[in-house]
């Protein structure tokens, strides 16, 4: 019998990852650098202009299934192009923006394309092309895209630096145009001939069929549990994300050592992402994330306890832990439901979590005003709900193609 080519893994994980970078480095990443001369220049409170950001995190958490059911029938080579696109058009917009009321029209557009551009999507996609085999790739891209702010911050810096923030914007937008959309255009599989139906030993593999969930497909207990688990995780890694220094700075360092401990976040997340693609590997994804879900309570209670001297250790667990669970967001759904109906549940799964990383900068903001470095112990709590969480999934390996 005849078999179809199976597409290359390396040529797809390495345009996923570069185009994730991409992603990332010129949405979630943006406002930490631009948010604060975009506030200046329009003479608005800078915690306005995150709110604007925020609205993009709506828009996503509400397009995120539509886009993901999408992928599920189709692929996601049209779905991210056509994300490359909105991502162009948004920042040009926000390039543009004169007004408040333009700033939030311009990052409703990003909002959009974020819905169609990000993790989700770029997960979903790998499982439309490798199934069950996703979970190398899945791993394979967030290594990549792992490094975000670490080359895409300075960048935005610079030219905000020898330009203005609207130069930065401008600049991504044209980025997205001549690097994202060839990278989704041209190495991501068309269509479903572009799968393979069998292997060489003749065993089917046919691709899952596109799945409508029903309303039992998405309020289980395993999509509950999952979307309290990334929930919790995103609120985590959002907060620490935005006030890391200043929370490192409370609780004993000075404001140079509190820099270079949270820049070890970066390099951990991808270490952890490295443990999981080695040692890892063999575990089951549910094993990982457990242990993964523990580093951030460890770290932060060795923080509370002994303050400043441990804050290189409590970012590199908090790292560590934080690039596993991103991995989990994709391959756990993989193994508890298999690939059918991947895209949307995903969405579905992850819709929460936009809300939540939308809430944290100001909700972490708020409790470190009011009780210092103890506003740490909320994260203690999510670290470990997310843990009770995980243990309360089955542990399991799907292999069937059909939707339970």
């Amino acid at each position: 019998m005849t078999a179809t080519t199976a597409p290359k893994k390396l040529p797809i994980v390495i345009g996923l990852g570069t185009g994730q970078t991409l992603a990332f480095g010129t949405t979630l990443y943006l406002p930490a650098i631009l948010a604060e001369p975009m506030a200046n220049e329009l003479g608005i409170p800078p915690g306005w202009a995150f709110g604007a950001f925020s609205l993009a995190l709506v828009f996503a958490a509400f397009l995120g299934p539509s886009a993901g059911a999408r992928i599920d029938q189709f692929g996601g080579r049209t779905v991210l192009a056509i994300s490359s696109l909105i991502f162009a058009s948004g920042l040009a917009l926000l390039g543009t923006a004169d007004s408040l009321t333009m700033m939030c029209v311009a990052w409703c557009v990003i909002g959009v394309g974020m819905s169609m551009g990000l993790y989700e999507s770029a997960f979903a996609t790998l499982s439309w092309i490798f199934g069950h085999d996703a979970r190398g790739p899945i791993t394979g891209i967030t290594l990549i895209a792992g490094f975000a702010s670490t080359i895409c911050w300075p960048i935005t810096a610079g030219l905000e630096a020898a330009f203005d923030w609207r130069t930065a914007c401008y600049f991504w937008a044209v980025m997205h145009i001549v690097l994202g959309l060839p990278l989704n255009l041209f190495l991501i599989p068309r269509t479903k001939a572009n799968r393979p139906t069998e292997t060489h030993d003749n065993t089917a593999q046919t691709p899952p069929a596109p799945t409508k969930l029903s309303r039992k497909d998405i309020f289980n207990t395993p999509m509950i549990l999952l979307a309290i688990v990334f929930a919790a995780s995103w609120f985590t890694a959002t907060a620490m994300a935005a006030h890391l220094p200043r929370l490192l700075q409370i609780s004993g360092m000075d404001a140079a050592g509190a820099l270079i401990a949270a820049s070890l976040v970066g390099p951990a997340q991808v270490a952890g992402r490295l443990l999981e693609f080695g040692l890892l590997k063999k575990m089951h994804p549910l094993i990982s994330s457990r242990l993964s879900a523990l580093t951030h309570p460890i770290g932060a209670v060795l923080l509370l306890v002994f303050g400043g001297p441990v804050g290189m250790l409590f970012t590199s667990l908090h790292g560590v832990g934080n690039g596993i669970l991103t991995i989990a967001k994709g391959t756990l759904p993989l193994a508890t439901f298999g690939p059918a109906g991947y895209g949307a549940r995903q969405g579905y799964i992850m819709a929460p979590s936009r809300f939540a990383q939308a809430a944290a900068p100001f909700v972490f903001g708020l409790l470190i005003d009011d009780y210092g470095q103890y506003a740490i112990v909320l994260t203690i709590g999510l670290g470990l709900l997310t843990f009770g969480a995980l243990m309360m999934l089955r542990h399991r390996e799907h292999r069937g193609d059909t939707a339970n």
